[in-house]
């Protein structure tokens, strides 16, 4: 089942559970690592220094927790997992800080795990990496092995290696160009090997940061130019989804603005710069594409508004739609009142006639109705003055 977060309280209140726990780790965590004195019920048996390890650990879960609930808020299945994993180890970490402030962090760990377990079924999107990130990953990956591995076969030429962490260490500080000097080279073997991780360590950050920008600024001049593309399409959630830009489109976009966020497809190059030129969310391609349909996050979609030119492309846009999502809320317009029928045939779950609506309208004005022409004005995105 899609994931769909409109109309689903259970995923809501995860992600939010999971941000105050994260927030919650993070906070008890820093403080308890400068605490001076622990009281809580556990103190007594904890010695500080395991307890003041909880809190740096706390912290660093914390920063954990925040990438699970973003990857929660998308859907995604591995951010469930993470989440179920990471939610019983802050609520340990809050017992072995025995500290007053981690209380509210035990509790709200505690709650949040059935509604997690709960709202299983609605996180099932798969993690979706370019080859540029797999890359990157593995790059980095690999060059934090090699130094590793190397720095540990050479410990006796090292001051201060003596283990694996203190070799995993010295790659780390190293290959982030940190350096802090208390593990050092004393050979010139050793010292040969230091340059080179610290060549391909650089390098393989280097790639990793290029891997995680380039999408973000691609976003922007994606947006700037009119085009979205798969980045920036991945992060809309319980959005808008507008196929086409027909004669009702622009009042459309005018209700929604500033009460839902909402994409347009339209395969029209000119009324896709006009939206681009206002600043709005716009894909270029067919509106009854099933691919363009799936790119523009209709599996997230919060409800589909299908506003083609005719009533036989939005007839075929809507069973598309249907066939994708059978779940899915879809309105759409019909030019001719016959065609109203035959597009709720078509899958659509609301078919607005605007022919009917202004036969009713003036009627109404007829008898004595004083406010038609400001509802045709609503309606409509016209202005009667």
């Amino acid at each position: 089942m899609a994931w769909a977060p409109r109309g689903w309280v259970g995923p809501r209140l995860t992600v939010a559970l999971t941000g105050i726990v994260a927030v919650l780790s993070i906070v008890t965590g820093i403080a308890n690592i400068t605490a001076t004195a622990f009281i809580g019920p556990l103190a007594e048996f904890i010695p500080p220094a395991i307890q003041r390890t909880a809190g740096f650990t706390g912290a660093m879960t914390g920063f954990l927790m925040l990438l699970s609930a973003y990857g929660l808020k998308r859907g995604l299945y591995a951010a469930w997992w993470s989440t179920l994993v990471l939610l019983p180890l802050t609520a340990v970490q809050g017992l072995v800080q025995s500290s007053p402030l981690s209380i509210p962090l035990v509790i709200v760990s505690l709650l949040a795990m059935p509604n997690l377990l709960a709202s299983r079924s609605q996180f099932d999107r798969e993690i979706q990496l370019t080859n540029t990130q797999i890359a990157a990953g593995l790059a980095l990956v690999g060059a934090q092995a090699y130094g590793t591995l190397g720095t540990y076969a050479l410990r006796e030429e090292f001051v201060e290696v003596e283990t694996v962490l203190d070799a995993f260490y010295f790659t780390l500080v190293t290959a982030s160009t940190v350096g802090y000097g208390d593990a050092t080279p004393v050979t010139q073997e050793a010292r040969l090997f230091g340059m080179s991780v610290l060549l391909v360590g650089t390098a393989s950050f280097a790639v990793a940061l290029g891997a995680l920008l380039s999408p973000v600024i691609e976003a922007r001049f994606a947006a700037a130019l009119g085009k979205m593309n798969d980045a920036e399409l991945a992060t809309l959630t319980d959005h808008v989804l507008v196929l086409g830009y027909g004669e009702l489109t622009e009042p459309i976009l005018q209700e929604l603005d500033g009460r839902a966020p909402f994409v347009v497809v339209t395969d029209h190059d000119e009324r896709a710069d006009r939206l681009a030129d206002r600043d709005l969310l716009v894909l270029r391609g067919d509106p009854s594409d099933e691919g363009t349909i799936e790119r523009a996050g209709l599996e997230r979609a919060r409800a589909v508004v299908v506003a083609t030119d005719t009533d036989a492309e939005d007839a075929l846009t809507v069973l598309t739609v249907r066939q994708l999502r059978p779940d899915a809320r879809i309105v759409t317009a019909a030019t001719d009142r016959e065609n109203v029928v035959k597009l709720k045939r078509a899958g659509a779950d609301s078919v607005i006639s605007p022919a009917t609506i202004g036969g009713r309208l003036m009627v109404q004005s007829a008898l004595g109705r004083e406010d038609t022409e400001d509802v045709a004005d609503r309606l409509l995105g016209t202005d009667s003055d």
